[in-house]
């Protein structure tokens, strides 16, 4: 597991990348704006899927990350 300041480290990075400076900011001023509750989004993210589509998903990015640190 990442430490916090290293997951927002790399969080600016990608969006600094993604973006552009000024869109970051814009896009931190838009969530900044808006109540956004982790917990219920959690609650409902892999709502309508199976155990089997969570674990083919999951491989697949795990996959994808160890071609990106290569």
């Amino acid at each position: 597991m990442k430490a916090d300041t290293l997951i927002r480290h790399e969080g600016m990075n990608a969006l600094i990348k993604n973006l552009g400076l000024i869109e970051t900011e814009r896009f931190i001023m838009l969530i900044q704006k808006e109540s956004f509750d982790y917990t219920k989004w959690q609650e409902n993210l892999f709502e309508d899927m199976t155990i089997e589509e969570i674990y083919t998903n999951d491989e697949k990015l795990r996959t994808e990350n160890t071609r990106n640190k290569m």
